[in-house]
């Protein structure tokens, strides 16, 4: 696979970016570009077998020590030097992205598999990827992101809608995210507020930066 620069990220991505603890930014910034990179994959795919294809390279790539993986892709490197050893949860990301590219149809479980698979990430953040509560809570807040922002983007109504589902159904913990991770916490306020419209943008209105922010402040 040839080497491709980094994509710029969305308004939203920026700003939990922003939010994030300094320790947390290259990671999560590392984890959104290997997103858009995936999502490409999947825009792109006319044939199932060529995207799973290009999938199959990602987890082959992930599943590799860092030493043996290809050299010179901006977004693989940096996630040498920022996953090493909490690949799993990216390998769930692709899993997630592949779910789109063999259904038939988008339906409430197809949408549940992607939503779970892609926004595993959330938890592989935490400290402690393994704390029960928290990995929980943070799982659910990156199912509802992953599918907000997906359901945003499709253009089929009932695919839409499915979306939409299963994303109001990943309903939230009352575990607080730390203040570290108050960029997760600003990305699932911004799509509980975008589910909750019925799948419109996250940045979408005036009201989605007072919702940012008091999610920043409270991360509830």
């Amino acid at each position: 696979m040839i080497p491709e620069a980094s994509d710029p990220l969305p308004p939203e991505a920026e700003l939990a970016l922003a939010w994030s603890a300094p320790k947390v930014r290259a990671p999560l910034s590392m984890v959104l570009q290997l997103d858009r990179r995936l999502a490409r994959i999947v825009g792109r795919t006319q044939e199932p077998m060529l995207g799973q294809m290009r999938l199959a390279w990602w987890r082959e790539a992930l599943g590799k020590p860092v030493a043996e993986r290809p050299r010179g892709d901006v977004v693989l490197d940096g996630i040498g030097l920022h996953w090493q050893g909490r690949e799993a949860f990216l390998v769930q990301m692709v899993d997630g992205w592949e779910v789109l590219v063999t259904a038939q149809s988008l339906g409430p479980a197809e949408a549940e598999a992607f939503g779970e698979g892609r926004g595993a990430f959330f938890a592989g953040l935490a400290d402690d990827p393994a704390a029960g509560p928290l990995a929980t809570r943070l799982a659910a807040a990156g199912r509802r992101w992953a599918l907000a922002d997906a359901a945003a983007q499709v253009s089929n109504p009932a695919e839409s809608a499915a979306l939409v589902g299963a994303g109001l159904a990943a309903a939230a913990t009352a575990v607080r995210i730390p203040g570290g991770l108050s960029g997760l916490a600003v990305l699932e306020a911004l799509a509980a507020r975008a589910l909750a419209r019925g799948g419109r943008p996250l940045m979408e209105g005036r009201g989605a930066s007072v919702a940012a922010l008091r999610a920043a402040i409270f991360r509830v």
